[in-house]
């Protein structure tokens, strides 16, 4: 028993590997190509061809494929061939970049933007099924890790050397990738642990995920403005940013990983917005030399692994209360990219209406303060939206004759009313005061009077507490 034990968590713990070793490889080539990398600025800077249309379509089409893939993508062998056929798709619309511009380049971004974005999300099922929750804050920090640390030796080389050089890696790390993927096995099994534990309370979760959504693009749209703003200030540090660019997003990526959860909540983000703010008054302020570059990259980029290392645990500990991981993955995911977007166009409009440096910082600024400001009231409400589904999802995993037996126990430790028995009900279904009010034909403070009235029939104060005192009651 022991060994078939051991053997299973070592399948399982090799899957892990693989996935994110071949989720890392396909970053590779967004973050190398289709986004930050040197390659497809340096092919474009060859022919004289402008970054300010080609950029925007790749990412768009990318928010496209991780806001769509949800749809088809339900269960773990269609992830694994979306995983597979996007990376082949990705691999095949880089060869017309060996050759003159042509309408095969517009082609190949968008083809190459979609299908990324759709393997991309897809890995959402990966994620849930060969990660313990406890253990998915690493995996994402690895992945960020690796792909970044890919990225820097790629940038290098394509500036060193020739950007078609680093054409060639990004392609043979799509081909490992590939294979990769294609050695993960998936099997019904599989899918069984995807929905097992899945809470029913589609409303509280879709208020999860759009409150989520909306902190990330929020996040976000301070590095789209840097990419437009700050980033061509330095471009003629073109050595120094190929290698260094990424180095303080890898390190404050390290830095978090390493931390206990209670220091990498809250306080982090607001560790994030200071070294922001600092990053902006130091482009205002200094000059545009080596020395200079190291200080803002170092806040901005720092700032940037915080942030995304914060959404990427919270989006990947949310997978536990969803059977569609790859859905809810990727519209997480493709929030980052119109977060981006957004703050990119509030660049670029800047910049065309010809404002001076200190005049586009106050506006980067303004930005900031205003995120400053909205970010606490968002993660505020998706503590709250989220506190309870720990407690729901251990007892929505029960068979149905334990929930009955629970509910039963329940009315035992202290007979309810009838009405009130109906709302304890629907709380331990994990409906929402408004669903439960709809249900019942009441008003939502009816439904907040007997939810009070419960509590304190079994001294607690939330229904975490009321569920967990069942669970403990069942136990025992």
């Amino acid at each position: 028993m022991i060994g078939r034990s051991f053997m299973r968590r070592f399948r399982v713990c090799n899957r892990n590997t693989l996935s994110i070793l071949a989720f890392s490889l396909l970053s590779t080539y967004v973050l190398s190509f289709l986004f930050e990398g040197q390659i497809l600025y340096g092919l474009l800077g060859i022919f004289g061809m402008s970054t300010s249309s080609n950029i925007p379509l790749a990412m768009s089409a990318q928010f496209l494929g991780l806001l769509t893939s949800g749809f088809f993508i339900k269960s773990a062998a269609r992830a694994k061939l979306t995983m597979l056929y996007g990376t082949g798709i990705a691999f095949i619309t880089l060869i017309p970049f060996f050759f003159a511009p042509s309408l095969l380049w517009k082609v190949g971004l968008l083809l190459g933007g979609y299908s990324s974005g759709a393997a991309i999300a897809a890995w959402g099922y990966f994620l849930k099924i060969f990660t313990e929750r406890k253990e998915r804050l690493k995996t994402c920090a690895d992945v960020l890790i690796t792909s970044n640390i890919f990225m820097i030796v790629i940038n290098f080389i394509a500036i060193r050397l020739t950007p078609y050089v680093g054409l060639v890696i990004v392609m043979l790390a799509l081909i490992i990738g590939m294979l990769l993927t294609g050695r993960l096995k998936v099997d019904a099994a599989l899918d069984g642990v995807t929905k097992k534990g899945s809470v029913q309370s589609t409303g509280r979760l879709k208020n999860a995920v759009l409150v989520l959504c909306l902190f990330i693009a929020v996040l976000t749209i301070n590095s789209g403005i840097m990419y437009v703003v700050i980033n061509p200030a330095f471009e003629h540090l073109t050595s120094l940013v190929s290698w260094y660019w990424a180095v303080p997003y890898i390190i404050a990526l390290f830095v978090m990983r390493s931390l206990p959860w209670a220091s990498r909540h809250s306080r982090v983000l607001y560790l994030g917005m200071a070294m922001m703010i600092g990053a902006f008054i130091a482009f205002m302020l200094l000059g545009r030399a080596s020395l200079d570059y190291l200080v803002v990259n170092t806040l901005f980029l720092g700032a940037c692994g915080f942030f995304d290392l914060f959404w990427w645990s919270i989006l990947g500990n949310m997978l536990d209360y969803t059977e569609k991981p790859s859905f809810v993955f990727g519209i997480g995911l493709s929030a980052n990219v119109l977060g981006v977007l957004a703050g990119s166009m509030i660049g670029r409009v800047a910049r065309s209406t010809h404002l001076l440096t200190a005049e586009i910082t106050v506006m980067g600024l303004t930005v900031v303060c205003v995120t400053l400001g909205v970010l606490p009231i968002l993660n505020r409400y998706l503590v709250l939206l989220l506190k309870d589904q720990p407690y729901l999802l251990a007892f929505e995993a029960q068979d149905a004759s334990t929930e009955r037996s629970a509910s039963y126990q329940a009315e035992a430790l202290d007979p309810l009313t009838s009405r009130e028995r109906e709302v304890l009900e629907h709380l331990l279904a994990g409906k929402s005061n408004q669903e439960i009010a709809g249900a019942l034909s009441v008003t939502v403070n009816t439904v907040k009077t007997h939810a009070k009235n419960i509590y304190s029939k079994y001294d607690v104060h939330s229904r975490a507490e009321l569920i967990s005192l069942l669970l403990k009651g069942r136990d025992s």
